[in-house]
Formats: C-alpha cells, sequence, structure tokens
C-alpha cells in the first residue's frame, strides 16, 4: 500500500500504472494537502485488511533482517504491538544534531511519561488487529504519533501485550536534517501527552 500524502512531485500517473500491474495487491491512496506521517500512516492502515499490518520509513534504512524479526514476533502469536528500538550502532550513523533530539526525547519519555519503552521514535514497528484498533484511536498527525501509539499501548498493558524489538540500519543510510519549525510544532505534541498523562495519574490517586 502506498499513501500520497499530499506530494504533486515525483509522482507520475505511469509510475503508479505500473505498480498496479505488476503488484496485484497493490493499494494506492492519495489526497491533495500534506496532512503528517501519523495522518499519512493511519489512512492506510484504515484501508489494510491484512491481518498484521508494518510500517517503516520510505527509504527502508532497517535492514531486511530487521524488518523480518518484527514481522516473525508478531506472526508467533503472542504479541499485539512490536516496537523497534534502535541498537547500539544506530546513532553512529546518523548526524549530531538527530542524535541529540533522539536522546533528549528518550530522557523525557522516561522521566515525564514514565513508559515502559523509550525508544518511542523508531521507524519500524508492527501490530495485529488488537494493534491495529488502538493505532487508529492516535490523533497527532506528525512524528510523534509513534509516542502517542506506545503510550495509548501503556494505558492499556493488561489487555495489549507490547513488546521490544532491537533494529540494525543498513549501512550508508543518509538522513535529512530536522526542521526547527517541526520540532516546535512537536514539542506542543509532547506536551499534550505529557498533561493527559499527569491528569490520569492526578485521578487515579
Amino acid at each position: 500500500m502506498l499513501v500520497n500524502d499530499g506530494s504533486s512531485r515525483g509522482v507520475q500517473p505511469s509510475d503508479i500504472q505500473y505498480l498496479q500491474e505488476h503488484l496485484p495487491s497493490f493499494t494506492y491512496l492519495s489526497y491533495e494537502v500534506n496532512q503528517g506521517k501519523g495522518f499519512a500512516l493511519r489512512t492506510g492502515v484504515a484501508h489494510s485488511t491484512s491481518p498484521l499490518c508494518l510500517y517503516t520509513d520510505i527509504d527502508f534504512p532497517y535492514e531486511e533482517t530487521s524488518m523480518a524479526r518484527v514481522y516473525q514476533t508478531l506472526a508467533h502469536g503472542n504479541v499485539d504491538i512490536a516496537i523497534g528500538i534502535r541498537d547500539a550502532d544506530y546513532y553512529a550513523q546518523v548526524p549530531p544534531s538527530r542524535t541529540k533530539i533522539s536522546k533528549l526525547l528518550k530522557r523525557l519519555t522516561r522521566n515525564f511519561l514514565r513508559l515502559p519503552i523509550n525508544d518511542t521514535q523508531c521507524g519500524l514497528k508492527g501490530f495485529n488487529q488488537k494493534g491495529r484498533q488502538l493505532f487508529l484511536e492516535t490523533q497527532i498527525n506528525r512524528y510523534l504519533f509513534d509516542l502517542e501509539f506506545i503510550y495509548l499501548g501503556s494505558k492499556l498493558a493488561q489487555e495489549v501485550v507490547m513488546v521490544p524489538i532491537e533494529v540494525a540500519l543498513k549501512p550508508e543510510i543518509v538522513f535529512s536534517k530536522m526542521n526547527f519549525k517541526i520540532l516546535l510544532q512537536e514539542s506542543y505534541s509532547f506536551l499534550k501527552i505529557f498533561f493527559t498523562s499527569s491528569s490520569q495519574r492526578f485521578k487515579s490517586k
């Protein structure tokens, strides 16, 4: 399945036709206005009819063995959500600015949200139908939808089995720089999740 998140560049009708002719189960979804990665993935997942769903970044940065590990964990039948977490070599392959942002978010997640899995932004995850239902309950449209997804799963720890799976990057992957405007938007998304979490902990006391 391919979701075009409002892009008008680099997408030709002939390209889509080629994919449809050579991939019998291929589905193409498109809308005019860019809504963000979270919105695009929810759109794709909502239209999926497969018992298991996996998603990753557009450049497929993780090793095929890592993707297979996530799939096999779900196919075994005892796990609802498989969360990719980045191995020790990951940060040696990414720009220092992204490393600092990633590690800061992990500290914030661990210290303020107290999630069982604090590496929330790895771009490889998968889930079964129970996990799919929870994924479709997320509301954040851009990058921190992953964090929201894991937060929702942690609230249902007695009903949803969520496990971390260590994954590895392919060599020589090139990452883009983080946009400052996006960082500001995602800071707001983090605060929304934090205040929701704090409110619920206060009510439970």
